[in-house]
This record gives C-alpha cells, structure tokens and sequence, in this order.
C-alpha cells in the first residue's frame, strides 16, 4: 500500500501547553481523507504542520507528491482581480492554466471583481482554484464549501469526486459531517492532542452502537425520539400514541448521523 502522507510521533507545544501529543496516521494515495476534532483539539494544528506552515517539536512527516493547498483565508490584495491572481500563481509555478477547471469553479464570471468585492464563496472558489494551479498529487481543502449555496456546494462537491476519481489525494477539514461522510474514505478524529479514532464512517457506527431517531407526526404534532434499540422503542411509542388515541399521520426512522457518532466519542473520551 502506497502512503501519499505518514505522520508519525507528532508532538507540537505552545509554550508549556501541549497541543499535539505524539499522534500517528497515514493517507493512502488516492483516497479521501477527513481529519476532524472539537475546537481546540489540534486539527488545524496537524495539517499546518504537515503543510509546513508551523514547526513541530519532534516526529517524522512523509509526503510522496506535490501539494496544493486551499486555506479559509488568503492574504491577496485587496484590488487585484481572480484571473491576475491565477496567472500570478501560474508564473510562479512555471505552469499553464486550465481553463477548465476555472471554467467549473466559475472564476471566469469574476474577471471584472477585484478580490475585496468577493463574497466568502467566491473567495472560496477562488482558493481552490489557486490551490490546484500546477495539477498538485495532494490537495488540502480547508472549510472549502463555507459560503457556498446549495447549488454551488452540490457544483464543489461533483468537482472534489472527479478529482479524486482523476486520482489525487485529497485531505479536507470541515466541520459539515454530512459533507465528511458524503465525500470521504476514511476520518481521523483529534480530542485534545490525541487520535481516539481512525477508520471509515461504517466502523465509526459499528463502534458507537446503532442509533437511531424515530420522527412521528400526529394530529397533534410532531415529535422526535431518540435510541439504541429501534424495535422495543417503536413498539412501545406506537403502544403509548395507541392508548391516548392518537392518529398518527407519518413515521419516518433517520440512522445516527456522523455528527452524532463524533460527538458522542468526544463526550466519552473527555469523561
């Protein structure tokens, strides 16, 4: 197996405060890789280091590839405009630029903006679009639908599956689980400086217990119920709606969500 990032024996400290405390994980090529964690928990912290944007203290990163990188922010100037910022890059990568790829991001329509007149999605869009110039094997994509629309995440998202499917690599950060566990292979979850879990969404559920929430409209109202063991809840909810005499006009049964999973393993570890 071919390993695109291995990190490994990690440690970074802020002074006396220890921020990240010997953590180890490898990315295999090709594959989508998640790392999440509360506020506070080293997550920025890890890909900053990996990145080599922050020196760490001791341990050993490994990158087989060139790298792009989105961050949340840029520190472009303020009057220059999407398309001279994408040549800039383009001549300091000694690169062409790929008019597609512009294209799907919608860079394009911005030429006549300077870049303070972006909105945060545009901003991000533009990001991206500088983080792929030169064709990278790894891509780092920090928050990269905040400010989006719908239709402009749905738009991101198809982009981010053709160029996993192209085959890069690509690590993102978010703290949309539904956008995690739509996009990726694997996760890696950080609490306080620690990994307390690595593996697919799948194995995440299979290690939690199945959860689940059970949503019933009445004449009533509706209401949401929570728990472990979808039979005797639901067999007992529909008893208790029957002896009050209620009408019931729909159920509908959601499975625990990543969300869940991920805060109920931060709530455990920390307790």
């Amino acid at each position: 197996m071919s390993y695109a990032i291995s990190v490994h024996g990690l440690e970074k400290s802020y002074g006396s405060h220890a921020v990240l405390k010997g953590i180890d994980f490898n990315v295999i090529q090709g594959e989508m890789f998640a790392l999440l964690g509360v506020n506070g928990a080293g997550k920025t912290t890890t890909l900053s280091c990996i990145e080599g944007l922050k020196k760490y203290g001791k341990g050993d990163i490994t990158i087989d590839g060139k790298m792009g990188i989105q961050l949340q922010s840029a520190s472009l100037p303020a009057h220059i405009k999407p398309m001279e910022a994408v040549r800039l890059f383009a001549k300091w990568k000694k690169t062409s630029i790929d008019e597609s790829t512009l294209t799907a991001l919608g860079i394009p329509e911005l030429k006549n903006k300077c870049y303070s007149e972006l909105s945060t999605g545009q901003k991000r869009r533009l990001h991206l679009a500088l983080a792929l110039t030169g064709n990278p094997d790894i891509l780092f994509l920090d928050e990269p639908t905040a400010g989006l629309d719908v239709e402009g995440r749905a738009a991101l998202h198809d982009l981010i599956r053709r160029l996993k499917a192209d085959g890069k690599t690509i690590i993102l950060a978010s703290h949309d689980m539904a956008e995690v566990e739509a996009l990726c292979d694997r996760i890696v979850i950080l609490n306080e400086g620690k990994i307390i879990f690595e593996g697919t969404a799948a194995e995440l559920t299979e290690q939690m217990g199945e959860h689940y929430i059970v949503h019933i409209k009445t004449e009533q109202g509706s209401e949401s119920f929570e728990t472990d063991n979808i039979e005797d809840s639901l067999l007992s909810l529909l008893g208790s709606l029957k002896q009050k005499g209620s009408r019931i006009r729909d159920i509908k049964v959601d499975r625990g969500s990543l969300e869940q999973h991920f805060m109920k393993m931060t709530r455990r570890t920390n307790a």
